[in-house]
């Protein structure tokens, strides 16, 4: 029996499918209907993997449709796609070409499947992301403030960080009733906060968008947060290592709370001095403590052992 392999190209309105190796493709509307006739259609044809791309929540209820199904389903990374299918010389972009492309990705190259979030990570993921879209919208009217000299202006800018800032306030309450209702969520962040320089704002943020923590290895964890270097080099041409990818938001706030924890951990702390004193520049110094306070929490998460039972820190 030849393996079956599907991609679907997912908007507001439709669902564009593929099929490979047979290059069947249809449309159905993106309906609730639809959706749960294509999922039970799906299901009849055994496929080894099924691809679709993230489109800002548009795929939703379709992947919620296909787990419930048990079928193996994968929400690819856009840019990871884009580069497959310029590879293999697709330039041109329709919804049709995507779900072939995302077809053929599937088959050639099999990205692993992983655990779908929960319905607790779902919510606790939302209020996260409103929570850090309020506070960049905040801190960009703060700079507008700081630089216009118009009255009506200021006093419109003002109300409205006035405004912003409360706003955030009642997203942190929803935010810590929401890890209050979870018993598992209530232990992970008691244990993630008793690190030194792990505040409440870095452990939800663990929590909602980077649920893998204490489930990969180290270099897993560093590579889905962008944190783990790469080298290039190319010829003669010898570059600096760097960091590249990974999840922005995570890496935003991890580094936030890295600028603390030099100061107040002392294994981040020693760490930092060290790098500094073998004339590492500030950023790469910085990194490399974001890598392994994440190493850290990762290993603690892993044991279920808060920071005071640890007699060293892990490597």
């Amino acid at each position: 029996m030849t393996d079956v392999f599907v991609g679907i190209d997912v908007s507001k309105r439709w669902l564009d499918v593929a099929l490979r190796p047979s290059l069947e493709t249809w449309r159905v509307t993106n309906s609730p209907e639809d959706v749960a006739a294509l999922a039970g259609h799906l299901v009849t044809l055994t496929p080894v993997l099924v691809v679709l791309e993230a489109t800002g929540g548009h795929e939703r209820d379709l992947v919620a449709a296909l787990s419930a199904q048990a079928l193996p389903v994968v929400v690819a990374h856009g840019w990871h796609v884009r580069q497959f299918a310029r590879a293999t010389g697709r330039l041109a972009k329709t919804d049709r070409v995507d779900a072939l492309v995302l077809a053929q990705f599937a088959e050639r190259i099999r990205p692993e499947v992983r655990e779908l979030p929960d319905a607790f990570v779902e919510e606790l993921r939302a209020l996260v992301v409103r929570r850090l879209q309020v506070q960049g919208l905040r801190l960009a009217e703060g700079k507008r403030l700081l630089m216009t000299r118009h009255e009506v202006v200021r006093a419109s800018l003002t109300g409205s960080v006035a405004h912003l800032k409360l706003l955030e306030g009642t997203l942190d309450k929803e935010i810590m009733a929401c890890v209050g209702h979870n018993e598992a969520a209530v232990v992970r962040f008691g244990l993630l906060t008793s690190a030194p320089g792990v505040g409440p704002t870095l452990a939800v943020t663990l929590l909602a968008l980077l649920p893998e923590l204490g489930r990969v290895s180290h270099r897993q964890v560093a590579a889905l947060v962008g944190v783990a270097p790469v080298n290039v080099e190319s010829g003669t041409k010898i570059s600096r290592w760097r960091i590249h990818g990974g999840r922005g938001k995570v890496r935003h706030v991890l580094f936030m709370a890295t600028m603390t924890a030099v100061r107040c951990n002392p294994v981040l702390h020693d760490a930092y001095v060290r790098l500094k004193g073998r004339g590492k520049p500030q950023r790469v110094a910085m990194v490399a403590c974001m890598r392994r306070l994440l190493v850290m929490l990762n290993a603690m998460a892993r044991d279920g052992k808060p920071w005071r039972e640890r007699k060293e820190a892990p490597a």
